[in-house]
């Protein structure tokens, strides 16, 4: 859960100082970022970025939580959570690539992350858990007899949210393609391929 941010200097809000923050981690990687870079890249003192953080390792958490926060609101979803399972699957889909529409950096950010700080450690078991939860998805859409079962039901869901996460490597917001038109396209060229009917 989000802690609530501390009161910003005029100027300088949190919002700004993370859109920042994301943009070069993102670029250089969260390792290779100093603080000192942030605070040249803002053109404030490292003291005004403590003012809204203790240190880096918030501001990654809370571009990580950003991202994971919003999938895991998706499987909550009425469209997640009932009705057959095929399209509860394809709800989670659908949904997800907004997610990563709406929050690209910070899903982006989220895909690079490798387990090497406790920060990251908690994303990538809270993105397994996720993982998990789509895999059942699956599991129980071949057991319904609407999905192939002719493939492990851990793999599709790994391919699936392969196409889903390398829209993070090309899609740009402003390139004219929207959301809704985004994940129109990947259900219709995934799912016609699971489909049993």
């Amino acid at each position: 859960m989000t802690e609530p941010a501390r009161r910003g200097r005029p100027g300088h809000s949190l919002d700004s100082l993370l859109a920042v923050a994301f943009a070069v981690f993102n670029e250089r990687g969260y390792e290779a970022t100093s603080m000192d870079e942030l605070a040249g890249r803002l053109g404030i003192t490292k003291s005004a970025i403590y003012h809204h953080v203790p240190g880096k390792g918030e501001l990654l958490r809370l571009a990580l939580d950003r991202a994971l926060d919003g999938l895991f609101a998706v499987i909550a979803e009425p469209g997640a959570t009932t009705g057959p399972a095929i399209e509860r699957l394809e709800h989670v889909v659908r949904r997800s690539v907004h997610v990563l529409a709406t929050e690209l950096p910070f899903v982006t950010l989220l895909l690079r992350v490798r387990g090497n700080s406790a920060v990251e450690r908690t994303a990538l078991y809270r993105r397994r858990e996720f993982d998990g939860i789509v895999t059942g998805l699956v599991t129980a859409a071949v057991g319904e007899g609407s999905v192939r079962a002719d493939v492990d039901p851990s793999v599709i869901a790994r391919l699936l949210f392969g196409a889903v996460n390398s829209l993070t490597e090309w899609y740009r917001p402003t390139g004219g393609l929207s959301p809704d038109g985004l994940a129109d396209a990947l259900v219709r060229t995934t799912f016609d391929g699971l489909r049993t009917g």
